[in-house]
């Protein structure tokens, strides 16, 4: 069943006093000298740690080896004739496997008033080698989502055959503090496995294509400072219903660290065609507090 994001939201507020009673008792929580700043991300749409629209190789929160951590993420996404909230939780243990929770749901009152598309997305990563700043290798990490749509009245009219699926991806990321201009600078490319309409919130394949294909996601960042950087992304999705046509979705951003606790990031985003509503333009924003 899907978790209404207000009811979400009244859960999660009182996770961060549930938090802070656990970590006043145990001696294995995320060090704020563990990690440096930023090396967390933020929180995407689907609930693991990346940018806004794709997923990277880094790990929710700050934990280190022995240690464990989490965050709780908002975004918002407000389009031109279509709107989007989401709500996510994440905890990472020994900076190696991440689990994630997210509820999405998104408004398509320009299509018929009062509805609203709405999913779960239920996530693990495991970091498989690499690190993001010291060695040569980049950090590389491998990703499972299993997605469930829970209105799926409007996406089986339009084609989808399924409410469910899995996505499964490997990312690679690597960050240079003293890259272009002396300017520390992070690389993503994320590859990934998916069947999924519009994130699924249009269900999973279609008239056209019912099987998983493969989808290129890049991210890049340019950090001014050690709170600020300017970024931006590209993600590929499968086009597989002839009702609705789909297209790749990009965005600029620029995320804002003031410490360990809490970031936010803002984002211009282009989301091309939805269901034949061209030019989905607008702004995204997150806001995540980590632990």
């Amino acid at each position: 069943m899907f978790v209404d994001l207000k009811t979400l939201l009244k859960r999660l507020a009182f996770t961060p006093l549930l938090v802070c009673a656990l970590l006043s008792i145990s001696d294995v929580y995320a060090s704020s000298n563990a990690r440096l700043i930023t090396t967390g991300g933020g929180t995407m749409i689907e609930g693991s740690a990346g940018g806004g629209i794709v997923p990277w190789a880094v790990l929710s929160g700050y934990a280190d080896e022995g240690q464990y951590g989490g965050v709780l993420g908002l975004s918002r996404v407000e389009l031109k004739d279509f709107s989007m909230d989401a709500a996510a939780v994440a905890v990472n243990w020994n900076n190696r496997i991440e689990l994630s929770f997210a509820g999405q749901r998104f408004d398509i009152d320009s299509m018929a008033s009062g509805e609203d598309l709405k999913q779960n997305v239920l996530g693990v990563k495991f970091r498989l080698t690499g690190d993001l700043i010291y060695p040569s290798l980049p950090q590389i990490a491998l990703g499972i989502q299993y997605k469930k749509n829970t209105t799926f009245t409007i996406p089986n009219a339009a084609g989808a055959v399924d409410d469910s699926g899995i996505d499964v991806y490997l990312a690679a990321t690597k960050l240079w503090l003293n890259g272009p201009f002396n300017r520390s600078v992070f690389v993503n490319g994320t590859l990934r496995a998916t069947r999924a309409n519009q994130l699924g919130l249009l269900g999973f394949g279609g008239d056209k294509n019912r099987t998983h294909e493969l989808m290129l996601e890049l991210s890049a960042g340019l950090f001014f400072n050690r709170h600020w950087m300017l970024g931006a992304e590209y993600r590929q999705k499968p086009d597989n219903l002839s009702a609705f046509e789909e297209e790749s979705w990009q965005d600029v951003f620029v995320g804002w660290f003031p410490n360990k606790r809490v970031s936010v990031v803002l984002a211009w985003v282009n989301l091309g065609t939805i269901a034949e509503f061209d030019s989905q333009d607008g702004y995204y924003l997150s806001v995540q507090i980590s632990q």
